[in-house]
């Protein structure tokens, strides 16, 4: 046998000892993540709950999931031991950037749009969102509705006589064709007829 020949099981032989010796770090990673928890540690499992480290034995895990609220787990369950700060940061939902760095939030609308704001904003003192002010002689919201209603079911109507009418006119035709193509025929069959007879 030539090299070129067991070159391929080579090369998949060596490809299954690289992904088995990654499998079998990442195992032992985890173990000693698992072997590093004490109690107090905040910890996520692999199903996502975030709870609090109260006891550790040799196969389980006694987790706070809620206060006073207690759940034993097996340690393989254990996803992820998480640090203290960013425990603290998911379960108070607090947000990571603090400090100066984080973005500035306006506390009113003019700062945004500049000087300027909307006539309606300046004589409100709040944001049109629409609604007509009391003076002015708008329909009511209500009043629109109905009538955009009622033009939708009056157009589908309309739109349903049209379809209807273009049925009939289909069928007309339709009817008028197999009218022409019967006349065909029997002018057809005279002439064979005719024919028949001539002979």
């Amino acid at each position: 046998m030539s090299i070129m020949t067991l070159l391929p099981f080579i090369v998949l032989i060596g490809a299954m000892f690289l992904m088995t010796r990654s499998a079998k770090k990442k195992q032992q990673a985890a173990q000693q993540m698992r072997e590093e928890m004490q109690p107090g540690t905040g910890v996520r499992t692999i199903g996502g709950m975030f709870a609090t480290v109260k006891e550790i034995h040799e196969e389980t895990v006694l987790l706070e999931v809620a206060p006073g609220v207690h759940a034993i787990y097996a340690k393989n369950a254990i996803g992820a031991v998480l640090a203290d700060e960013e425990y603290n940061r998911i379960l108070d939902g607090a947000d990571p950037i603090t400090g100066e760095d984080g973005p500035v939030v306006p506390d009113d609308v003019s700062s945004l749009t500049g000087a300027e704001a909307t006539e309606k904003g300046d004589k409100a003192g709040k944001i049109d969102l629409g609604k007509a002010e009391a003076g002015d002689d708008a329909e009511p919201a209500a009043d629109k509705a109905k009538d955009a209603e009622g033009d939708k079911a009056e157009n589908a109507a309309k739109a349903e006589k049209a379809e209807k009418a273009e049925k009939a006119d289909k069928v007309d035709k339709a009817a008028e064709a197999d009218e022409a193509t019967a006349e065909g025929d029997d002018a057809k069959d005279g002439k064979k007829a005719g024919g028949a007879d001539a002979k």
